[in-house]
């Protein structure tokens, strides 16, 4: 089916095919009709329901009786007592011309690939097979591991988010992303970074993809003075317009250039990448930016996600800066810019230092508000407070920051047992059992007997007017919580805010392959792939070709974005099984937390196309 009539730089100009396979041995007969008789009434499907039933075979009309006509496909097979036969069809399309997040058009990286539908068909059918079994090989490791039944549920149905209108790929290549998607268009435009610092499921999974959108964020939507627009604009080849930094979202798009180099060892990415790097993070230091004085606290004013600018040091901004500056200080140790590498290290270790003795407050980190007119902190009764600020509040996602630098091996970014302090804060002060007297001025994502955790509580006292979404619950954040949680080794904490998020989406109540935010099949919502990485502990660096697991054992899925396959540690911890499915990787070392890291007899690459699939590391007991 084409559109011949439609202009052939409009977005409705494409094709569809509807398509067989046909087996010759068994197929006594394919029939199709191309028009069909006016639909008034729905009198076409009942003319086709005639036609079929009739004989279980179709008949063409032979010429387009109808402007808007229903194309149909009939096969018809023998069916032996006891058995069964499969009766496939395809349909396939290709709409070249994909709208930007407004009217202009940017392609789809499709259809540099296929001429048309029919050549989707005929280029894919060959390979279909292989894919379906390259699926089911995923799934089926995932679900033969050892993870709670309700993580593997949680990380592997949000993978329906990479298959919803939320992702897509332009003409050249670069994966774009709403927020999310409403009914009929997508949700907040621009790839925007404070939301998709969140997930890790692109960077684990689909590597190449990842440094796409690092490519986007670091060359295309920041500018000569380091700013990085938190929304890009379409199309790329188009100079940018400045319309907002994000100070979260600016520094955890440094914490994710660092996570893709180390999960691809591709040096010359980082390479590329690094003076922009550098641009990107020293924008906080220009006068009245974050950290002006550059004392490793950002003071200023920090646009973030909550849609909000938060005036003062805070948790979430600051943790995401301090992961920065450990991040930045490795990759400038590595490449041998020493002196960025000490200016990043001194910043962390004043900021860290600074952010345990000001903000924790004995049970988790609170805000200190600064007056954006004079500069001074403020008392948070204090009348010129301004709205929409976090205060004494108890934020879901504080620890954000350092959920991505364990994610990244980087470490602590603060006192281990005040991280550990504030996740049992989190679960005490946010957790609620029901939701039936809580009042919530904002959107209902829980409600009646649904628990869930709050975006924000109060225990110290609540500003007049917080930050808006604060009576919320929303699943991106407390995935979040959770994670960090289970990397405390909280673990039944951390299971009980993924279950009752997983008991909302049940698939009677809501569905459960899209958890909404400000759209359906949000994106932040695959955060809740990170909850596999924290229950395994699991980390490879490509730059130095090394693997670590956790403290648990059993059977653990594994994946660097490039690779993927298990690992089975056995219950005395003196033996992993390390086997891979799909992919390549090189191990030269490999560790299991509290044991000495194992340096291999010569470097190993296991790859899914050769006879070397698997190893076998001994440990001592």
């Amino acid at each position: 089916m084409n559109s011949t009539k439609v202009d052939p730089n409009d977005p409705a100009w494409g094709t569809i095919a509807l398509t067989t396979l046909v087996d010759s041995s068994n197929t006594t007969n394919v029939t199709y009709r191309l028009s069909s008789i006016s639909n008034a009434w729905y009198h076409a499907i009942l003319d086709f329901w005639d036609d079929f039933s009739a004989d279980g075979t179709l008949h063409d009309k032979g010429q387009l009786i109808d402007d808007n006509p229903m194309g149909s496909l009939a096969v018809k097979k023998q069916i032996q007592p006891h058995s069964t036969e499969l009766f496939p069809f395809f349909i396939t399309w290709n709409f070249p011309n994909r709208m930007a997040w407004s009217s202009t058009i940017v392609g789809n990286y499709y259809s540099t690939l296929y001429k048309d539908a029919w050549d989707v068909c005929v280029k894919t059918l060959p390979s279909l097979a292989d894919l379906e079994s390259t699926t089911l090989d995923f799934i089926n490791l995932i679900l033969a591991s050892n993870y709670p039944g309700v993580l593997k549920e949680a990380a592997l149905f949000n993978l329906a988010t990479l298959r919803s209108q939320t992702v897509f790929r332009i003409n050249d290549g670069h994966l774009m992303t709403w927020e999310g998607v409403f009914d009929i268009f997508g949700s907040c435009y621009g790839s925007c970074t404070h939301v998709w610092n969140y997930e890790q499921a692109i960077g684990f999974l689909f590597g190449n993809l990842a440094k796409t959108m690092r490519d986007v964020e670091f060359n295309y939507a920041t500018f000569d003075d380091g700013a990085m627009n938190f929304r890009v604009q379409l199309p790329l080849t188009k100079p940018q317009t400045r319309t907002g930094t994000a100070a979260d979202g600016q520094m955890g798009c440094i914490m994710k250039m660092y996570r893709d180099w180390q999960l691809s060892g591709d040096d010359e990415f980082l390479r590329k990448n690094w003076e922009q790097v550098k641009k990107v993070l020293s924008f906080a230091w220009q006068p009245n930016s974050w950290d002006a004085d550059q004392d490793g606290v950002e003071e200023g004013a920090q646009p973030n996600t909550m849609d909000v600018t938060y005036y003062g040091p805070n948790p979430q901004c600051n943790f995401w800066y301090l992961g920065a500056l450990r991040a930045a200080f490795v990759m400038a140790l590595y490449l041998g810019d020493e002196t960025f590498s000490n200016k990043c290290l001194s910043l962390f270790t004043n900021g860290s230092k600074w952010v345990d003795t000001n903000l924790f407050n004995g049970e988790y980190y609170e805000q200190k508000i600064i007056d954006p007119k004079t500069g001074q902190f403020l008392n948070h009764d204090d009348p010129n407070v301004p709205d929409y600020q976090l205060g004494k509040g108890c934020l879901v996602d504080q620890l954000v920051g350092q959920m991505m630098a364990h994610v990244c091996n980087l470490g602590y970014l603060a006192i281990p047992e005040n991280i550990a302090t504030t996740c049992r804060s989190i679960l005490k002060y946010n957790y609620l059992d029901t939701f039936n007297e809580h009042f919530n001025n904002m959107r209902s994502y829980v409600l009646g007997n649904e628990s869930g955790l709050l975006m924000a509580s109060w225990p110290r006292g609540r500003l007049q007017f917080p930050f808006p979404y604060f009576s919320e619950s929303m699943t991106g954040f407390e995935y979040t919580a959770a994670c960090n949680m289970i990397y405390e080794n909280q673990t039944q904490q951390g299971l009980k805010c993924v279950q009752s998020i997983r008991d909302r989406f049940d698939g009677l109540k809501r569905n459960p392959f899209s958890e909404p935010e400000c759209g359906h099949h949000y994106g932040r919502s695959m955060t809740s792939w990170t909850t596999l990485l924290a229950w395994s502990g699991f980390h490879y660096s490509a730059v130095t070709r090394t693997m670590e697991f956790g403290i648990r054992t059993g059977v653990f899925f594994w994946s660097n974005g490039y690779s993927w396959g298990s690992c089975w540690i056995v219950d005395n911890r003196t033996q992993a099984h390390l086997m891979i499915a799909y992919g390549s990787i090189e191990i030269e070392y490999f560790g299991l937390k509290g044991k000495t890291m194992k340096k291999l007899p010569e470097r190993v690459i296991l790859s899914a196309k050769s006879d070397m699939k698997t190893l076998t590391i001994d440990f001592d007991n």
